[in-house]
């Protein structure tokens, strides 16, 4: 049975995607989201505000749709949970939780194995002192980051002094490996051992935002396939839902790292849109709503630009496009600096 109304919490660009993709396949969008201004409300069939906390709000959404999916992880678990209990909810609520939790997150790919870098957890400024031999390193808050939030680089102990840290939240400190570069690989499941796997994702960051992604990465044929198999693995274990991520450092050494884990849709798939017959985003609503696998068909060599803040601007009022360059505009009310506003993707 096909499900006729998807529910999708968060209403950014990734929401806007997801309902653009569910629209071909005839079925109906409802999101919910806790910004009022959300871009996503655009491209839905149905938008509702609220906060997360709010159980009549949430009931009213529920009840509306057929099926649950989110556009990003820092939802409350007890939220997705709750939800649950009423309609399927895809990711399930405990993949979400696992990966809302630096700490549980590495030691879940460890125990299947797979390499991350070394990483401690840490509770006051002192455990720090004890671990010189992890810095350089980055000390990140447990949860609740992304795009750099939440994150502080530390070169040397010295460094503690010069930044304020409410040591009441957890934190992981993993040592920075010396980057070579970092790929993503994106894998919708559908169910046991049925998947479909985009090609590696070459990417470069920008003040630890993305910035360009690119398709076939630079790498070698035994990178390319132990990423794969990484990415089959976690997906295997998670016994997941959906399209998920799961993003990669290469040291200069030629050794494979998982650096996180998205628990979703990404960025570096944007060019998915363009350069495959199907879709991130129409893969990962065919997976939760129980729709056909097509077998995935790559269309074109691509990248894709991330356009920040201000420079969306240009395109807006750019109609010289070239028929290999595909401009999307998340329709964002407030340019704000840092902020993704749109991308444009161009076949190569």
């Amino acid at each position: 049975m096909s499900h006729k109304n998807l529910g999708i919490i968060g209403g950014g660009q990734l929401g806007s995607m997801l309902s653009v993709a569910a629209k071909k396949l005839n079925i109906k969008t409802t999101i919910y989201c806790d910004d009022k201004d959300a871009p996503a409300q655009n491209f839905c069939d149905e938008f509702i505000f609220g906060s997360y906390k709010d159980n009549e709000k949430i009931l009213e959404f529920v009840k509306e749709v057929d099926v649950i999916t989110y556009e990003f992880e820092n939802i409350p678990f007890e939220t997705l949970n709750e939800m649950n209990k009423l309609k399927t909810v895809l990711p399930k609520p405990s993949v979400n939780r696992l990966i809302q939790h630096r700490l549980a997150e590495k030691d879940f790919i460890n125990k299947l194995n797979i390499r991350t870098t070394r990483y401690a957890s840490i509770e006051k400024k002192s455990d720090i002192e004890t671990l010189e031999d992890f810095l350089p390193g980055i000390l990140k808050t447990t949860t609740m980051g992304y795009d750099g939030k939440g994150q502080y680089p530390i070169k040397k102990i010295d460094d503690l002094n010069l930044i304020d840290i409410d040591f009441s939240k957890g934190y992981i400190l993993e040592k920075l490996v010396k980057l070579k570069k970092e790929i993503s690989v994106i894998i919708t499941r559908f169910n046991n051992n049925n998947y479909e796997i985009y090609e590696p994702i070459e990417n470069t960051h920008q003040d630890q935002i993305l910035k360009h992604s690119k398709i076939p990465a630079e790498i070698s044929n035994k990178i390319l396939e132990q990423s794969k198999e990484w990415a089959k693995q976690i997906a295997e274990e998670l016994k997941y839902i959906g399209t998920l991520c799961v993003e990669f450092f290469i040291d200069r050494n030629e050794n494979l790292y998982v650096n996180e884990i998205a628990p979703r849709v990404h960025n570096s798939g944007h060019l998915t849109i363009n350069a495959y017959n199907v879709s991130q985003f129409e893969n990962h609503v065919r997976a939760v709503c129980s729709l056909e696998k097509i077998p995935l068909k790559k269309l074109s060599n691509a990248k894709m630009i991330n356009l920040i803040g201000n420079q969306i601007e240009a395109y807006r009022n750019n109609t010289n496009l070239n028929d290999n360059e595909f401009f999307f505009d998340y329709l964002k009310k407030e340019i704000k600096d840092k902020r993704k506003m749109g991308h444009i993707t161009t076949l190569l």
